[in-house]
C-alpha cells in the first residue's frame, strides 16, 4: 500500500492551514486606490479638462454618463464599455488607463464574489458597433468626452464604494 501522496499532504497541511484569504477591506481599499490612480492619470492628460462630463455631444451618446446609484454589476458594465472605447482609440495616452480598467474590473469581481453575487460576463455591446464610424469622424472629441465621462463615473464609483454597494 502506497501512502506517499497522503504523507505529502499531511506534511503540507500546517502550511496550508496558515494561508489566509485577503481581507475584503484590503480589496476595497485597493479598489479605491486604483480608482484614484486612474483619475490622476486622466488629469495628467491636459486636453481632457476642456469638456464637462455632463456635456452632451452629438454622436457620442453611447459613452456612459454619470449614475448617482451604482451597483457592482452596473460599475462593471460601465467599466467594460469604457474599456472597449479606450482600446479602440489609437492614442498612446489611454493604453495604461485601459489596463487599469481591466485590473479595476477584476477587483470589482472580487468584491462581488465576497458578497456572493458573481458578476455576469459582459459581452461586446451593440451600441459600440458604430464606434469605428464615430472615431473616423471625430477621434479627438471621442477621446476627450470618453476620458471626461470616465473620470466622472470613477468619482461616482469611489463615493458608492464608501456606501457598500449591492450586487
Amino acid at each position: 500500500m502506497r501512502c506517499g501522496p497522503l504523507y505529502q499532504f499531511l506534511w503540507l497541511w500546517p502550511y496550508l492551514s496558515y494561508v489566509e484569504a485577503v481581507p475584503i477591506r484590503k480589496v476595497q481599499d485597493d479598489t479605491k486606490t486604483l480608482i484614484k490612480t486612474i483619475v490622476t492619470r486622466i488629469n495628467d492628460i491636459s486636453h481632457t479638462q476642456s469638456v464637462s462630463s455632463k456635456q452632451r455631444v452629438t454622436g457620442l451618446d453611447f459613452i456612459p454618463g454619470l449614475h448617482p446609484l451604482l451597483s457592482l454589476s452596473k460599475m462593471d458594465q460601465t467599466l467594460a464599455i469604457y474599456q472597449q472605447i479606450l482600446t479602440s482609440l489609437p492614442s498612446r495616452n489611454v493604453v495604461q488607463i485601459s489596463n487599469d480598467l481591466e485590473n479595476l474590473r477584476d477587483l470589482l469581481h472580487l468584491l462581488a464574489a465576497s458578497k456572493s453575487c458573481p458578476l455576469p460576463q459582459v459581452r461586446a455591446l451593440e451600441s459600440l458597433e458604430s464606434l469605428g464610424v464615430v472615431l473616423e469622424a471625430s477621434l479627438y472629441s471621442t477621446e476627450v468626452v470618453a476620458l471626461s465621462r470616465l473620470q466622472g463615473s470613477l468619482q461616482d464609483m469611489l463615493r458608492q464604494l464608501d456606501l457598500s454597494p449591492g450586487c
